[in-house]
């Protein structure tokens, strides 16, 4: 078998695509964040939108490299995975900004700005590893940007649970208190997301190291 240092050396096909798609994972939870900032400026999920469509094109471009490629550094069902998991993410980018445009004024004063931190991280530490597949001689750096990613998750998950302690405890009315919880959980899930993508770029690294 080669080694994932041959497969990337070479300028290989896959890195460049699977690079452009987490560059579009990347683009849609920025443009979901500033959403979250302007729920009323619909232009930012019609951008987002036009970014998932460009991630799914590029996943469809992968599939269909592999059935023309006959040999490949990599497993065919690693790069499949990797694709993808990179593909979940702005799926569910898109997913958060349609129920931030749907609820609306139940959003008002409800502060974002920790989630959006946590997405942000996630996303960059995601983008960061997809593009250090090129340089596997620096695991060192590679190891970093997943135990960054591993403590946001962490992070992710125990805010959750403080936000939804003060959720339940009587503070808002019922229907916002659904609606604010809709998007918590929605935002997790992006988060969960970029979790799952650098949790299948670390299982490639040490299959093929």
């Amino acid at each position: 078998m080669f080694s994932i240092q041959q497969f990337f050396s070479k300028g290989d096909r896959f890195q460049g695509l699977l690079e452009a798609a987490a560059a579009e994972s990347h683009e849609s939870v920025r443009l979901v964040i500033e959403l979250m900032k302007s729920p009323r400026n619909t232009q930012n999920l019609d951008d987002l939108i036009l970014a998932r469509r460009k991630e799914k094109k590029i996943s469809e471009q992968i599939s269909s490299e592999l059935v023309k490629t006959f040999v490949t550094g990599l497993e065919r069902e690693d790069i499949e995975s990797l694709a993808r998991g990179l593909y979940r993410i702005p799926k569910a980018a898109e997913k958060l900004a349609e129920r931030l445009v749907m609820a609306g004024a139940h959003l008002n004063g409800i502060d974002f700005s920790k989630q959006a931190d946590l997405m942000t991280k996630a996303t960059d530490a995601i983008h960061e590893m997809v593009k250090q597949l090129r340089n596997m001689e620096d695991m060192e750096k590679l190891k970093t940007f997943n135990d960054r990613l591993q403590l946001v998750e962490l992070e992710a998950d125990k805010y959750m649970n403080e936000l939804l302690r003060d959720l339940y405890g009587g503070k808002y009315d019922a229907i916002h208190a659904i609606v604010i919880r809709d998007i918590y959980e929605l935002i997790e899930k992006v988060v969960d997301r970029c979790h799952d993508a650098g949790n299948v770029v670390m299982q490639i690294v040490l299959k093929n190291s």
